[in-house]
C-alpha cells in the first residue's frame, strides 16, 4: 500500500491522471527555504503608544547604525537599511569572490499629533528604536477644577 499526500483535495490534474508532482516538490523544499527570504527580509516592528508619544522598535541584528537611513517626507516616516559585503578567497589555481547585498525599507504614515521636529532614533543591540513624541497640545492634560462664581 502506498500513501501519497495531495494538497487541494484532488489527486489528479484537470483532464489527466497524473498526480500533482509540484506538491511533492513543494513539500520536500517547504522547510528548506526560509520564509523570511520569501518575504524579502523585512524586519519586524513593534509600535507602542504612551501619553507622551509613540515608540517604534525594529529588529535588525547584524547591521551598524551607519547602515540605516531614516527620513520624513509628507508625514511619512521611512526607515531603510542596506548592508553590502564582499569576500574573496584564493587557493592554488582557483579564486572565489562572493558578494552579499541585503536591503529593506519600511514606511509608516505618521498621525497628525506627532511632532516631526523632535523625532529621535538610536540603534542598540540589534534594535533600531525611534521615539516619536506627541505635540504638546495632543498630550493629555491634568484635570482642573473650575471655580463657580
Amino acid at each position: 500500500m502506498t500513501l501519497i499526500k495531495f494538497k487541494n483535495g484532488s489527486p489528479v490534474m484537470a483532464g489527466t491522471r497524473m498526480p500533482y508532482f509540484n506538491d511533492l516538490f513543494n513539500d520536500f523544499f517547504e522547510n528548506v527555504v526560509n520564509s523570511d527570504i520569501r518575504k524579502g527580509n523585512v524586519p519586524q516592528v513593534n509600535i507602542r503608544e504612551t501619553d507622551t508619544g509613540y515608540h517604534l522598535e525594529m529588529a535588525a541584528p547584524g547591521l551598524n547604525k551607519e547602515d540605516f537611513k531614516i527620513s520624513i517626507e509628507n508625514e511619512v516616516l521611512t526607515v531603510s537599511g542596506e548592508k553590502k559585503s564582499e569576500t574573496s578567497e584564493k587557493s592554488g589555481k582557483y579564486s572565489r569572490k562572493e558578494f552579499s547585498y541585503n536591503s529593506f525599507m519600511r514606511s509608516f504614515t505618521l498621525p497628525e499629533v506627532v511632532d516631526t521636529e523632535k523625532i529621535m532614533a538610536k540603534y542598540e543591540n540589534g534594535i533600531m528604536m525611534v521615539d516619536l513624541p506627541k505635540k504638546e497640545e495632543a498630550k493629555p492634560k491634568t484635570p482642573r477644577e473650575v471655580q463657580i462664581v
